[in-house]
């Protein structure tokens, strides 16, 4: 049932806001990385002490609504156009009757997949899960398929806990038994991740491998009608290669959408998969 209305619009327009911390002028600083020797000892002797040195920066609302800076704090950096895309595809799909959950690999602080569940609650949809894979410890190293793109293991910024992302999902008050998490590289748990029906599959792995283990382990389990978000199509080669790859691999050629300048997505026809 549609239990939209207009203070839940204006409740999920807040949401966004909050997950993309889009409320304050200090969402615009960043905290400075070190680009030579000394200043990394010094940025190493503040971090253990829990401190950063902060560069001020004028919060820019276009560059955050479409995803294309990294907010200090909040909890997604996709960019409010990317969270009115999950709600699209979430109405949609529900409006379809198109079985299955919402599963997210690749969450950092969640934020993401809180709106997703937000979402199914305003939309009265009890009966669906919301599922969230990582790692759970950051980036891994890249591969030689990944070389068009930074490395990004070891960045800290990009590292949340599991422990962390539960307690985001409490600061919202949105975890309950339908959230669930499957921990580790997307080549050691997804093939064999309880995850039956997928209505909604989100990819935000960036990188070649975690992009096609992904996409080898799940697709066929995507109903048709169902969609297919990537964020980092256009952001990272490696993501786009393993599109582009998987894609040839199956002989098939989904209609892609953009979303912003870096996310696409598409929804599922009936095509003859070949086996994973």
């Amino acid at each position: 049932m549609n239990l939209v209305t207009k203070d839940s619009t204006k409740y999920l327009a807040l949401l966004r806001k909050a997950l993309t911390a889009s409320l304050y002028d200090e969402s615009g600083w960043l905290v400075v990385n070190p680009k030579s020797f000394l200043k990394s000892l010094v940025v190493r002797s503040l971090n253990e002490r829990s401190m950063h040195i902060v560069q001020r920066r004028e919060f820019n609302p276009t560059a955050r609504k479409n995803g294309n800076d990294w907010p200090m704090f909040g909890f997604t950096m996709v960019g409010e156009k990317r969270l009115e895309n999950i709600e699209e595809c979430i109405a949609n799909v529900l409006a379809d009757g198109i079985a299955g959950d919402f599963v997210e690999c690749g969450v950092w602080r969640g934020g993401s997949s809180i709106y997703a569940r937000a979402v199914l609650d305003i939309y009265g949809a009890t009966d669906r899960n919301i599922w969230l894979a990582d790692s759970f410890e950051g980036m891994p190293a890249r591969t030689r398929d990944d070389m068009a793109d930074p490395e990004l293991k070891g960045t800290t910024y990009l590292e949340a806990s599991l422990e962390d992302v539960k307690k985001n999902f409490e600061r919202f008050d949105l975890l309950d038994d339908r959230v669930k998490f499957i921990k580790g590289w997307f080549s050691e748990t997804l093939s064999s991740s309880p995850i039956k029906t997928i209505s909604i599959l989100r990819l935000d792995g960036d990188y070649y491998s975690s992009t096609m283990d992904a996409l080898t382990a799940l697709y066929q389990r995507v109903s048709v009608g169902g969609y297919v978000i990537i964020d980092d199509y256009n952001a990272f080669e490696s993501c786009k290669s393993a599109v582009t790859e998987f894609f040839r691999l199956q002989g098939i050629s989904p209609i892609l959408n953009q979303i912003d300048n870096n996310a696409v997505f598409w929804r599922r026809e009936a095509e003859q998969l070949r086996p994973a």
